[in-house]
């Protein structure tokens, strides 16, 4: 079974979750991380260093949750690598990494990190935001990979029940 495609899939399902949560977090929660401010300043500040100009209002917008999606969803698609037997802890290791990524990385890559350490509130959402996002990703490639198992054994049975004759 080529793994890569439903690993992509969960990986995705992940990221889907996590800004979901953000975004409606981010108009009712008075305390939300405000994630696409940094992913917005460090937009800005990658294509201005390349002498370009920064997109600027709704397309900014759009282009970070834009790759915020994609990203998320390659990082998260590691959570099907490896046994079957670990894909939830692995979900929760990546997601609980994310989290603790987005609150002490923004310093040192210079970026503002006030938008994830407004109160400890807004930190522990964070961190708990990101960690639902590996559980997510964990449960899809779980899932995934189970039906694909099975549809493979049911192929083998059909091929047998053919071999020896039981199905005309």
């Amino acid at each position: 079974m080529n793994k890569i495609p439903t690993n992509l899939l969960a990986g995705a399902a992940g990221a889907l979750l996590l800004n979901i949560i953000h975004e409606l977090a981010r108009h009712t929660v008075k305390d939300a991380p405000r994630v696409q401010e940094i992913g917005e300043e460090g937009l800005v500040k990658l294509t201005e260093s390349f002498g370009v100009e920064a997109p600027k209002g709704e397309t900014l917008y759009a282009s970070t949750l834009a790759g915020d999606l994609i990203t998320n969803a390659l990082y998260y698609s590691a959570v099907g690598r490896g046994k079957e037997q670990h894909i939830w802890l692995r979900g929760l290791g990546l997601g609980l990494t994310a989290g603790l990524g987005a609150l002490t990385l923004p310093k040192p890559l210079g970026l503002d990190d006030k938008p994830v350490k407004g109160s400890v509130l807004t930190q522990v959402l964070t961190v708990a935001w990101y960690t639902f996002g590996g559980l997510a990703a964990a449960g899809v490639a779980n899932y995934l990979h189970k039906r694909a198992e099975q549809k493979e054994k049911e192929a083998v049975s059909d091929v047998e029940d053919v071999a020896i004759g039981t199905v005309s």
